[in-house]
């Protein structure tokens, strides 16, 4: 049974910014090429624009805050972000929790934030960050204190992300990777956080390349190689999606869209022409019969295999 969602999303689409500002220098027409973008994302339709302390080395968010100052403070709400390790001392307690909180609302210029996330504590053991001055506890602060309305986890690692919302005091949970049309093994996961009334963000739709680019030679999906067997399944389902004259990063897109355990699906873009690609994917209706097709394909091989929790 799901319950009602702690914090809402009223947009199906999520736009991931973990490119924005990469290699810019503050001043450069390249920074002033990537603050258009930025506010041309904060005007547009759009719910929410996701970045995090440590995307593109600070300058994601440095970015949207000139960009945020253009268009007024109404504007920063669609903003969220995440907490990061210190990428320095590695520390990721507590303090640096709120630490990096005020970094981020340095660069954006705001003193507060809707949702906030913590962000890939893969090198915490599950005591460390729940324990007395871990980062749990941090996060738990910023929600009391009011400086951001509510708090949720974001990685990749499936019994990581399980151990943290078995906590029950997260109001979100982002995984990426773990529920695409190659990879389904994110789905119990999904379904706990909606029983608790967590918020889902389904990111990396595409398989961070495979699903938007196709089954060519060097493909990867998850940040790693595709198997043989892999690009030979993928393309099997390319052949299912000519038969319905539909594209295969239209229906990678729709599985994550289409389904109940998903709140919102986050996809990166980094230009104008690939929002208005984005825009034109979710307004493509795709046959309810190539669902039943695909399904016929069996299992994908999918290259992840992620390590227990700590």
């Amino acid at each position: 049974m799901m319950a009602t969602p702690r914090f809402a999303v009223p947009s199906r689409i999520t736009v991931g910014l973990s490119s924005l500002g990469r290699g810019t220098l503050p001043g450069s027409r390249e920074e002033a090429s990537a603050v258009d973008f930025a506010e041309e994302l904060l005007t547009a339709d759009i719910a929410y624009v996701d970045t995090s302390n440590n995307y593109a080395e600070g300058r994601s968010e440095a970015v949207l805050g000139v960009a945020a100052r253009r268009v007024g403070p109404s504007r920063t709400t669609k903003i969220i972000s995440k907490v990061d390790i210190d990428p320095v001392t590695a520390r990721f307690d507590r303090e640096r929790v709120l630490r990096s909180f005020e970094e981020s609302c340095m660069r954006l210029g705001v003193d507060r934030l809707p949702l906030v996330h913590l962000h890939d504590p893969d090198m915490l053991t599950m005591a460390e960050s729940l324990g007395p001055g871990g980062a749990v506890e941090g996060m738990l602060e910023l929600r009391s204190s009011g400086v951001v309305d509510a708090i949720g986890v974001a990685a990749g690692s499936l019994p990581m992300m399980r151990a943290y919302v078995d906590t029950e005091v997260f109001d979100a949970v982002l995984c990426h990777n773990r529920f695409t049309l190659v990879d389904q093994s994110a789905s119990s996961l999904f379904e706990e956080a909606k029983r608790q009334g967590m918020t889902v963000f389904n990111a990396a739709p595409f398989g961070a390349g495979l699903l938007s680019t196709g089954a060519h030679p060097g493909a990867h999906y998850a940040y790693m190689p595709a198997s043989d067997s892999l690009l030979a399944w993928v393309r099997a389902v390319e052949a299912i999606c000519r038969e319905y004259d539909v594209t295969l990063p239209a229906v990678a897109l729709h599985y994550s869209l289409r389904s109940a355990l998903v709140d919102s699906t986050v996809v990166g873009v980094s230009s104008s022409s690939r929002l208005a690609s984005l825009v034109e994917l979710t307004k493509v209706e795709i046959p309810v019969e190539l669902w039943a097709d695909l399904a016929t394909l069996g299992p994908a091989p999918s290259p992840i295999d992620d390590p227990p929790a700590r």
